[in-house]
């Protein structure tokens, strides 16, 4: 962990967060793949859903609970995982309880972001594997701190980055790495997501059935408001990270992976605004980020939630650009081009990927490799065999934190990558830490 978010982490600390000490017990360790593992789920409302319901398809695993701090959603939740896997789930509002449970093995989060670190610090430490949606963390500082549980522990985290298992992504990046496209010098991603706008609400009773001091947990408790509830609460700073932080990471994970980067960049900038929308909404609907490592090589993001263009065809994707060539990478395909005239190369779509791999049929399409890839390694304990095991989530995660960070403060930053902080930058830094609401606060025994 970084000199500026151990500080604040300590100081934040006090005498022990509410699952330290005699809550923290040694996982169960499934040797047999006959082995049931059975699975909590927090968050359940959109992504949660989708993933309780994939993960009860398993063969031998048991969406065992559901946890989201809106009841009202439990009921219906509950039905789909019961017609997905024949089991009927037990449903909980605290993810405090669901952590106390000795027959729970692991945990999936899909909660808002500002839950993600905190809850998967806590469940490492209550001996649970942890399968956590992206961006892994709300801040820099909180990816540290969740590989720091993860490694103690001895914990199995996947992150839910699932191009990481896709064929398609699995070609493009080899063929990249081949070197066929030469010296890659600037990668582009893509996130051109139309957005309608949230307009302006007042602030309300809470609804009932919403247990709302348990949905803010670790952030500042405000006055229940429509529009910083749920989805929206993605376009506020204290919960959320934007577009370039929601679907972001899935974009700057595969840019990471095509350059081999285990560290940070060591610059960033970024400018955007609010653009079009009148709204209560606070972070940017547009938005171009650059990054650049330390070697030169840069990274760009951009965010557009309006009318707007494709770029070479791709609208959520990237834009490879290499000495000899560049090639696109879509949703569904890849292609590559060369040389002053854009001559066509080598191409591929998500169906010839598809049929290159023998065991894809066997192994299921869509996310259920990236499931069962997590299960596998559950029952393993082989951390090595994750494809997107959680230090990696945190590079790519940090790398929207950074470009977030420089559009709050208007210019362009310096970063050290090693200690994870802004160089002689304290307004900067300032936004790599997040000040924990009591008593929602990470256990000083991380």
């Amino acid at each position: 962990m970084n000199s500026i978010s151990r500080r604040q982490f300590v100081m934040q600390s006090g005498a022990a967060g509410l699952m330290a000490g005699s809550a923290i017990r040694p996982g169960r360790s499934q040797s047999s793949p006959n082995e049931t593992v059975r699975i909590a789920v927090m968050g359940i409302r959109s992504r949660g859903g989708a993933l309780a319901e994939n993960f009860a398809k398993l063969p031998n695993v048991s969406v065992a609970t559901l946890c989201d701090a809106d009841e009202n959603l439990l009921p219906k939740a509950i039905s789909e995982v019961q017609k997905a896997g024949g089991k009927t789930p037990k449903g909980e509002t605290d993810i405090r309880r669901v952590l106390d449970n000795k027959e729970i093995d692991a945990v999936v989060i899909a909660a808002p972001n500002h839950w993600h670190a905190l809850a998967t610090i806590w469940a490492c430490q209550a001996g649970k594997d942890v399968y956590v949606e992206k961006p892994v963390s709300w801040c820099i500082s909180e990816g540290r701190m969740m590989v720091d549980a993860a490694r103690k522990h001895d914990r199995i985290v996947q992150v839910g980055t699932q191009n990481r298992t896709r064929p398609l992504i699995q070609s493009a990046v080899d063929y990249v790495q081949s070197g066929k496209l030469g010296k890659v010098y600037m990668i582009k991603c893509l996130v051109f997501r139309p957005r309608e706008s949230i307009g302006h609400k007042a602030d309300g009773a809470v609804p009932r059935g919403v247990h709302y001091d348990l949905w803010t947990g670790p952030a500042a408790l405000r006055p229940f408001n429509e529009n910083r509830f749920h989805y929206n609460w993605h376009w506020f700073w204290e919960t959320g990270n934007g577009e370039t932080g929601n679907n972001g990471p899935h974009y700057t994970d595969i840019a990471r992976w095509i350059l081999n980067k285990n560290e940070h960049p060591v610059r960033a900038q970024s400018m955007g605004n609010v653009d079009v929308h009148d709204t209560d909404q606070e972070t940017p609907t547009t938005q171009i980020s650059l990054l650049e490592y330390s070697d030169k090589t840069r990274v760009q993001i951009e965010v557009r939630n309006w009318y707007t263009n494709s770029e070479e065809g791709v609208r959520m994707g990237l834009l490879v650009y290499g000495s000899e060539g560049w090639m696109r990478i879509n949703s569904d395909d890849w292609a590559t081009f060369f040389g002053r005239k854009d001559e066509p190369g080598p191409k591929m779509s998500e169906d010839e990927a598809n049929a290159r791999v023998e065991t894809l049929n066997a192994r299921g399409t869509g996310e259920t490799p990236h499931l069962l890839n997590f299960i596998d390694c559950v029952r393993s304990r082989k951390r090595q065999d994750l494809k997107a095991e959680l230090l990696g989530g945190h590079y790519s995660t940090a790398m929207c934190h950074l470009s977030n960070i420089a559009y709050r403060t208007r210019r362009q930053l310096i970063f050290d990558s090693p200690k994870e902080e802004f160089i002689s930058d304290a307004d900067a830094n300032r936004y790599l830490i997040r000040n924990y609401r009591p008593p929602f606060v990470p256990s000083r025994n991380v």
